[in-house]
């Protein structure tokens, strides 16, 4: 685990680091803290490339590599469900910790001597496998901790232990929609990017989804199996694709694909229509309402295309037009029901179309 050649007594690794190295996990997201000013701790290396004073952020290049180190830090919430305000850089480490989401995250291990800081039970929560919150307001502080639990319970195999079960369910009967919906877009695209049923299956049972609206309409498509059939750059928008996205602070690309996904569509002509130039997570979309339908676009018609150009046209005596855009749709209806047709063939149809 250790990526830097220092070791100090004030200096912890923290969070994940931690937990996924007790669990045999390879981490990829690594939190070294300093107890007391990081950015003065860090100016002793030289070559400082980014300060975040307000956050007692600090990035270095040490040993050739690139560093982040962190002041500890307290915080509070003036405004729930949004970001939190620095209340003192360089607190004490159990006051650093206990900013944090989970148990689980809050252990810290020293650089130095290699001990493991536990203030609040979260080896034993790891033995256990329970995802527990440091205290009662924290759904409250931060909604994005329900879902970031669900991806931890679906990552790790954990469950919640009963009273933070409880503070959940509490907390999803009165939602408070003033919150930070690029916190929770970040949280679903990580959640929904492990391209898991059984997260999506825990989203609806347990009631995440009203974090997003109160409405809720799912379908009994596998939507895993789809994606692990056919791919997707976006998975995440195939799962909350169902629900109502419009908090979300949506690309362009991503509010299209959502715009995109057609109503009951009926015959290959429609479908091949329908998808041509969709992104694959419409066509995806689409299947939770019509499997059948959007799987034989994906497995048949989509490889299905005309030979016959606007070029061949012209030498056929048909002078460039909007008409063009009817022919070959005439033409592709033709291939659609005769998919042995040749370029001859589809030339000889048009021929015998203007006859």
């Amino acid at each position: 685990m250790n990526i830097i050649n220092i070791k100090d007594k004030n200096l912890f690794y923290i969070g994940g680091v931690v937990r996924d190295e007790i669990l045999g996990r390879k981490s990829f997201d690594i939190d070294i803290t300093y107890v007391g000013n990081a950015i003065e701790y860090c100016s002793r290396f030289g070559d400082v490339i980014r300060v975040n004073p307000d956050f007692g952020t600090v990035r270095v290049k040490v040993d050739g590599q690139e560093v982040d180190f962190a002041s500890t830090r307290s915080e509070s919430y003036p405004r729930k469900g949004h970001l939190p305000v620095v209340d003192k850089i360089g607190c004490s480490l159990k006051d650093d910790v206990l900013r944090r989401d989970f148990t689980i995250n809050a252990l810290a291990k020293n650089t130095l001597t290699g001990e493991i800081i536990d203030y609040t039970g979260g080896l034993d929560d790891l033995k256990n496998k329970k995802l527990r919150v440091l205290h009662d307001g924290s759904f409250i502080d931060d909604p994005t901790r329900i879902i970031r639990a669900l991806k931890f319970s679906v990552r790790f195999g954990f469950e919640l232990d009963e009273h933070t079960k409880q503070l959940q369910d509490e907390y999803l009967s009165a939602v408070n929609y003033d919150m930070s919906y690029k916190r929770v877009k970040k949280e679903l695209v990580e959640t929904f990017n492990l391209n898991s049923q059984l997260a999506f299956e825990k989203f609806v049972n347990e009631g995440i989804y009203k974090l997003l609206t109160d409405k809720v309409q799912v379908s009994d498509v596998n939507i895993q199996r789809l994606i692990s059939d056919y791919g997707a750059e976006m998975p995440w928008i195939v799962y909350a694709g169902v629900f109502d996205l419009s908090r979300l602070p949506l690309t362009k690309i991503e509010q299209k694909i959502l715009d995109d996904v057609p109503k009951k569509l009926d015959g290959d002509f429609e479908l091949y229509k329908a998808f041509e130039n969709a992104r694959i997570e419409t066509v995806l979309l689409y299947a939770l309402k019509d499997e059948a339908g959007a799987r034989h676009y994906l497995d048949d018609l989509r490889k299905i295309k005309i030979s016959v150009t606007g070029k061949d046209l012209q030498g056929l005596g048909i002078k460039p037009s909007p008409k063009y855009q009817e022919i070959f749709d005439m033409l592709l209806r033709e291939k659609l029901a005769n998919l042995e047709m040749t370029k001859e063939d589809e030339i000889k149809f048009i021929t015998n179309l203007f006859s």
